[in-house]
Order: structure tokens, then C-alpha cells, then sequence
């Protein structure tokens, strides 16, 4: 019985037309348009207050100088120490390529699957020589046991500038540490040349001067 009454509602109300159930109800308290400053207009305003108190100009030169500075001497890699005994081991470089590569046409130039070494194609003529900049030892040793056409030499620390200005030789930087990490080098000087279709990775622990030259 109570679903038949239910059902008889339902059936009276939607015979209602909706005018008729349409009130007004009018305003309820007090009504304010949104008010919202454009971002960019704050970005202007702020750009202009700070141009005509110097402080822009101020940013700028701090910025040019925190930049230059960054160049020349990079953050060192971390994780890195001086190499106390060697060892040395065998990279692989060969990768399985994941996915199709296609030429301009379309065409399977490499299929999915296929194992590739980077070395058949394009072999390291240069040895990789990494070291710490600011270790006088190893700079004079890399510098007397290799050549700018066999080496390139690689700084996990100090500045590449400075070197390059010192010892009239290129100097690169391993940023944020990605061959190190690349190759699981932990220790300088280390040195990565190619060995047949694989490279050998190094790290080296030179002799320590004696004091007084002897």
C-alpha cells in the first residue's frame, strides 16, 4: 500500500507543470562581482618597481656572475675518491634495441630485438682519462702519459679553464657525474679504451710523490 501512494506522488507531481513549481525567491544577502588582477599585469608591475629601484639590474649581474662561475668550475661529481689500489674491467656496450627504427620512408632500418654494439660502427680512438683537476698529482700524470690525439681528458673536479689556460691542453667536464655513473667508475684517475668489441675500464692508483722530490 505505501509504494502505491509513493507511485501515485510521482505520477501527480510530473503532471505539474514546471512553471508552476518555479519560484523566485529573490536576492539573499549581498551580491559582489569577482574581482580577479591579471598575472601578467602583476608580473609587469613587479618587473617595472624592481627596474626603477636597480634591483633588476642587480639580479641580472648576480645571475651572469653565478652562471659564469658554474661554467668554469662545475660542481664535482659526487661519490668519487681517489683510486687507493686498481682494478680494472670489462664493459659491454651492446644494447637490444626495443623498438623499430624506421628511415624517412617508413622502411625497418633496425628491427625490434636485434642486438646492436655502438663500437662496429664507431669505435673510441681516444682513450677517456678521468681525474681530479685539483689534484696536482693526477694532472702531471695524466698530462705525461698521454697525448691530446690519444686521450681526452676528463675532470670529475676543478676547473677545466683553468687547466686548459695552465697546461695549454682541452679539458672536459664529466656533468653531474654521467659517464662515471654510465661506466661504475668510483675512483681517479681511471682511463676507458676499447679492447676488440668491448671497453676497458680502469681505475689506477698512482705512486705518491715522495717529500722533498726524492
Amino acid at each position: 500500500m505505501k509504494r502505491l501512494v509513493v507511485l501515485s506522488g510521482a505520477v501527480i507531481l510530473s503532471a505539474v507543470p514546471h512553471a508552476a513549481l518555479a519560484r523566485d525567491y529573490g536576492q539573499q544577502g549581498a551580491v559582489f562581482p569577482v574581482i580577479e588582477t591579471d598575472l601578467l599585469t602583476v608580473i609587469q608591475n613587479k618587473l617595472a618597481t624592481m627596474q626603477a629601484s636597480g634591483a633588476l639590474d642587480r639580479a641580472n649581474k648576480e645571475l651572469a656572475a653565478r652562471t659564469e662561475a658554474r661554467v668554469k668550475r662545475p660542481p664535482p661529481v659526487k661519490g668519487i675518491v681517489v683510486a687507493s689500489q686498481s682494478r680494472s674491467w670489462i664493459h659491454d656496450p651492446t644494447i637490444t634495441v626495443e623498438q623499430d627504427l624506421r628511415d624517412a620512408k617508413g622502411r625497418v632500418v633496425v628491427a625490434r630485438g636485434t642486438r646492436v654494439n655502438p663500437l662496429d660502427t664507431v669505435p673510441l680512438r681516444q682513450r677517456l682519462v678521468f681525474l681530479d683537476g685539483d689534484d696536482p698529482a693526477q694532472v702531471a700524470w695524466a698530462m705525461g702519459r698521454t697525448t691530446a690525439l690519444n686521450a681526452k681528458l676528463i675532470l670529475v673536479r676543478g676547473s677545466p679553464f683553468a687547466l686548459m689556460k695552465a697546461e695549454q691542453r682541452r679539458f672536459y667536464f664529466d656533468q653531474a657525474g654521467t659517464l662515471t655513473t654510465k661506466f661504475g667508475v668510483r675512483a681517479v684517475p681511471a682511463v676507458i679504451e676499447q679492447a676488440g668489441r668491448a671497453l676497458k675500464v680502469s681505475e689506477i692508483a698512482i705512486p705518491k710523490a715522495k717529500e722533498g722530490g726524492k
